[in-house]
């Protein structure tokens, strides 16, 4: 098995699944089981400077073979934590070689599949071997198709010293997933002069741009009155939140948009008539249509509240990153190192707006320029996430590379 594979499945077995409701850091203590094992084999790597901090943040550095100076000290970033939406424990990937393009049974007894004609990334592999899930829990790619290829291709440069390099500064963060990824990162004592996160999807992605992100808490304080003596009495908060929602553009909706498009999406609803709760993310890459999408929430809550002349509806909106286009661009020459790598590496760069977030538009905007590379995978946070084994390869081949051309 290739060494990065080999990795990749190695971490994919541990369960780091991070939590949105937490009152620790790391959000969960089993991404410190991971982050103990990446410890340790950077240690076996003999990196400089391995250490894992009270945060959970593994750091390391590979030292440069130049005799240079003035060559920039550049940051390789992955995250270590799985998205909530789904399970991310006993994951048993399976191995679908040489792809012939049909559907692929992910779980037989179940009767889970994934046909190309609802998830049409397949038919790009056809001929390749795919890693899928059995079905019952995401893959993990997302990110730990980051730290395999992060850390393969730090073995591989150690191994060849004939490739020469400055001075790598390795990272592996906890939490992106929920957000607070970097929220005691310290950029300094990281010590790179920019960074690139291995976070992004399809093979040949490079993306300076991302969603400026804000949550949006809605809580709603209805009336229950027994429903046999309720005319004009009762106020059903499930009913409200209904209406309030329907306020939303519905074309707005993640299902709905694509590219540089935002979205509202509604990713938590419960309660009962007496008070119910609902989340929103709101996204957008303009800052203005972001800063318009959460008036338009206001003003949804404002018209209910009018509506039945009480507060019924109450908002919270708190912002999370912003588009780190705004940071990275100033700097073109690392966007410019990165789409030389992926060109070296016979892949056609694709330029494309990360639709989300990573650890690295938080960064960018810490002083840390660090724009996104692709890890492979597909169709993440969810049972049907894939990722083609020439993906996880290629992106330890663009890695080296970045590391060979910063020098020059």
């Amino acid at each position: 098995m290739e060494p990065v594979v080999d990795r990749f499945i190695r971490y994919i077995k541990i369960d780091t699944e991070s939590a949105r409701k937490s009152d620790t850091y790391p959000s969960t203590n089993k991404q410190l089981k991971l982050a103990k094992l990446l410890e340790a084999e950077l240690k076996g790597l003999r990196l400089e400077d391995t250490a894992t901090d009270q945060y959970g943040y593994v750091t390391a550095t590979l030292p440069a073979n130049v005799e240079r100076q003035d060559v920039p000290v550049v940051g390789f970033l992955a995250h270590m934590g799985t998205s909530p939406d789904f399970s991310g424990a006993d994951v048993n990937p399976q191995f679908i070689e040489n792809y012939d393009g049909g559907t692929v049974i992910l779980n037989k007894e179940k009767t889970i599949i994934m046909s190309p004609e609802e998830f049409p990334d397949l038919k790009k592999y056809v001929g390749e071997t795919l890693i899928t899930t059995d079905g019952t829990t995401l893959l993990g790619a997302d990110d730990k198709a980051g730290i395999a290829e992060i850390l393969a291709a730090v073995e591989y440069l150690i191994e060849h010293p004939e490739i020469k390099h400055g001075t790598l500064k390795i990272g592996f963060t906890p939490d992106e997933e929920v957000g607070s990824g970097v929220d005691y990162f310290d950029v300094e004592k990281f010590g790179a002069d920019f960074a690139y996160t291995v976070d992004g999807g399809e093979v040949g992605e490079v993306q300076f741009e991302n969603f400026n992100a804000s949550s949006a808490e809605i809580s709603i304080q209805g009336r229950n009155v027994h429903p046999g003596k309720s005319k004009l009495k009762m106020r059903n908060a499930l009913l409200i939140g209904m209406e309030f929602n329907d306020l939303l553009p519905v074309f707005e909706r993640p299902e709905y948009t694509e590219k540089y498009e935002g979205f509202y999406h509604l990713y938590q609803y419960g309660g009962t008539v007496e008070q119910a709760s609902m989340t929103y993310i709101i996204r957008d890459h303009d800052r203005e249509k972001f800063e318009a999408k959460k008036s338009m929430v206001l003003q949804a809550a404002a018209f209910i509240n009018a509506k039945y002349g009480d507060e019924i509806i109450t908002v919270k909106i708190e912002d999370q990153y912003y588009n780190m286009r705004e940071k990275v661009e100033p700097h073109p020459e690392i966007m410019g190192i990165a789409i030389q790598a992926v060109k070296a590496v016979g892949i056609e760069p694709k330029i494309e707006p990360v639709r989300g977030g990573t650890d690295g538009s938080r960064l960018s905007y810490m002083g840390l320029p660090t724009p996104n590379l692709f890890t492979g995978g597909h169709y993440a946070h969810g049972k049907y996430e894939f990722i083609p084994v020439f993906a996880l390869k290629k992106a330890v081949e663009v890695l080296i590379k970045i590391a060979e051309l910063v020098k020059k």
